[in-house]
């Protein structure tokens, strides 16, 4: 049995007259009356009462109409799902990002666009380091990464999404807090404990403070470390040491803190958006627009 099968049953059924039903086809009335002799041998029943002057349903085709238009129904709906998920329309897209991502009021705005655009696409966010969001999309668990800059393997590809300033975070009765509004150089906090990620982590911004250390002329002695960015700030303002984060993380409002741009030329951070070099998905290529387009917009 095949579909067009069902078609033409159904187009009889509603005409209840096969010349019309054939016109409304578009084939001629003899082959119409042959495919539907051919269906009803198929199925084993008689659906259509036929004299010399009318055309009626048979108890039968009566109920074989009600079923046959659920499976055009079906089919239809069927076809739809297909063409709505190739354009990106339906389905669900996998995004893995750094914890800072959010705080950064560009993405959750994209996000939300997302969602306004594409209702019917299931947005599964996924927190994590710099260094799992690039190996989530090397498995493709993921199909988009928002992260730090990191080595990427050859399969992965970065578009530069935004650039930040990198400012220093210490407890508000640290003597550096007071006079350095404006802001300060890194090589002011050679002497102090840092409180940081810890370098098996994989945060992006790990190799970032040791190089601009380094360029300061000293090597951060980091005492304590802590693989969430809150609890990093609320170990600076106890007293355990200071830090250095994005600019984005003072939208955390964590008393007993301040938080002091660095001065040094090259105290800036980027946010890469990173996908395969092979991605294929609408729903992700829908995403990564509305992101770039974000972007260059600010």
């Amino acid at each position: 049995m095949e579909l067009r099968h069902l078609r033409y049953f159904i187009a009889v059924a509603e005409e209840l007259h096969f010349g019309r039903a054939a016109q409304a086809l578009g084939i001629s009335q003899p082959p119409l009356s042959q495919q539907i002799q051919a269906l009803e041998q198929e199925v084993g029943a008689r659906l259509f009462e036929r004299t010399n002057r009318r055309v009626e349903l048979s108890e039968a085709g009566r109920l074989f109409l009600a079923e046959a238009r659920l499976v055009l129904a079906q089919v239809d709906k069927a076809a739809d799902v297909a063409r709505r998920a190739q354009l990106g329309l339906l389905g669900e897209l996998k995004i893995g990002f750094t914890s800072s991502a959010p705080f950064n009021s560009s993405i959750p705005q994209v996000i939300f666009a997302f969602r306004q655009a594409f209702p019917a696409v299931h947005l599964a966010l996924q927190e994590m380091s710099s260094k799992e969001v690039a190996e989530a999309l090397v498995d493709e668990s993921v199909q988009v990464g928002i992260m730090r800059p990191l080595p990427l393997p050859e399969s992965l590809v970065a578009v530069e999404l935004f650039r930040e300033p990198l400012v220093a975070i210490i407890r508000a009765d640290h003597p550096l807090a007071v006079g350095s509004e404006k802001g300060l150089q890194l090589s002011a906090l050679a002497a102090e404990p840092f409180v940081f990620f810890p370098r098996s982590y994989g945060s992006g911004l790990y190799a970032q403070l040791i190089n601009l250390a380094r360029q300061a002329g000293f090597s951060p002695l980091i005492t304590q470390e802590a693989g969430e960015a809150m609890t990093i700030i609320g170990l600076v303002a106890a007293g355990l040491g200071v830090t250095v984060l994005p600019a984005s993380y003072q939208r955390m409002r964590i008393d007993g803190v301040v938080y002091r741009t660095l001065l040094d030329v090259e105290a800036n951070t980027a946010v890469w958006l990173v996908q395969r070099r092979d991605q294929h998905s609408p729903m992700a290529k829908a995403f990564v627009e509305l992101l770039t387009k974000q972007a260059v917009a600010l």
